[in-house]
């Protein structure tokens, strides 16, 4: 039984499992038979030399399966531990679940444990994919790929993917980043450069993959892409221009049509005024009247012929502001201001009469 215990004691093993699959940490022992109701069985995991915690317990004929919240309800003894097989499982494991093992059998003042080491790995997450650079020919581009978990270390490989999907070697013209395997350089673009790529990234746990679409296109064709993008937005803009100007002269014509009938039209013709030479009939009536009515007609033609004068020389400043006057109107107004004027000299009477309009007129 000594040779037994000491060989369970220095008996070390290592577990090397992925995430997410399940592992049986083994543990035997030879003291279920000992003493009725005396065997103690413990799992412990140590965190590190001063840190450990309890993974699962038997004592007093009762199982304790949930002494810590990260392993409760994934660990569970996996046989009939009172038999002698004391064995763990563990099912998803997690990254947490990886460290060191003892396991603790004890029975009428007799002991065995064993140690085991849990090694948890990763694989790559699906990795990322992108590009960087112009998808032009003679242009250098840059593929580039990387995983955002895994355990260490992780390598990148990139290949280039036929129709069929198969595997072929990168194009001649690529270069492989050594200090960062992720990264693939395509120098001087062809038309040779484009098709399929993927990158593998891999460790101990697995691989996973990523693809990317490379598509060289020629310069002329994007020289002819630009171009006629921006006959598009040329055309658009003088289409939206015309649509404004548009709006903006039929704005202005209805407030013409509107404003029309309140303005004063400055080439409007002032009224005229009409000049009526005395009849020869009613001179012949003056000169048959007395020499004392004579008179007094003399007088009185000659103060009215004053004030007509006085009137017709206020006159200009009542009438319109003329601006707007035809050159012929004017004329017109000036040779009929000249035979009145001509009329006044000679002693004519003239008399003021109303008119229909707010100037004057003289007969």
């Amino acid at each position: 039984m000594a040779s037994c215990c000491a060989w369970l004691c220095e008996a070390q093993t290592e577990f090397k499992r992925v995430a997410e699959e399940n592992v049986t940490l083994p543990c035997h022992h030879r003291l279920g038979l000992l003493e009725q109701g005396g065997l103690d069985i413990e799992w412990l995991l140590h965190i590190s030399e001063t840190v450990q915690k309890a993974v699962i317990t038997y004592s007093g004929g009762r199982v304790y399966d949930d002494l810590n919240e990260e392993q409760k309800g994934r660990v569970s003894f996996t046989s009939n531990f009172l038999a002698g097989d004391a064995s763990l499982q563990i099912i998803s494991l997690q990254s947490s679940d990886a460290g060191k093992y003892i396991c603790k059998v004890k029975n009428a003042g007799q002991y065995e444990w064993a140690r085991i080491t849990l090694k948890v790995v990763e694989k790559p997450s699906k990795p990322k994919c992108w590009l960087e650079g112009e998808l032009l020919e003679g242009k250098e581009l840059s593929l580039q790929c990387r995983s955002a978990s895994g355990t260490a270390p992780i390598s990148y490989r990139w290949q280039r993917l036929s129709e069929e999907e198969r595997a072929e070697h990168l194009p001649p013209n690529s270069r492989v980043n050594i200090s960062n395997p992720g990264q693939v350089l395509l120098k001087n673009l062809t038309q040779l450069s484009t098709g399929l790529y993927q990158c593998l990234a891999t460790n101990e746990a697995g691989q996973e993959s990523c693809e990317l679409q490379v598509t060289v296109q020629h310069a002329q064709n994007i020289s002819m892409i630009a171009g006629a993008v921006c006959g598009v937005v040329v055309g658009l803009s003088l289409l939206l221009l015309v649509v404004r100007l548009t709006i903006r002269r039929k704005e202005k014509k209805r407030y013409e049509e509107e404003e029309a009938p309140n303005e004063i039209r400055e080439d409007a013709e002032a009224p005229k005024a009409h000049l009526v030479k005395p009849s020869s009939s009613s001179s012949g009536s003056r000169s048959s009247r007395s020499g004392s009515s004579s008179t007094r007609s003399t007088a009185n033609s000659a103060s009215r012929s004053q004030r007509t004068l006085s009137t017709t020389e206020a006159t200009p400043h009542l009438t319109p502001p003329q601006y707007g006057q035809r050159p012929a109107d004017r004329r017109e107004a000036e040779a009929k201001k000249a035979d009145y004027n001509q009329l006044v000299r000679l002693g004519a009477p003239a008399v003021m009469v109303p008119a229909q309009s707010r100037a004057f007129q003289t007969v």
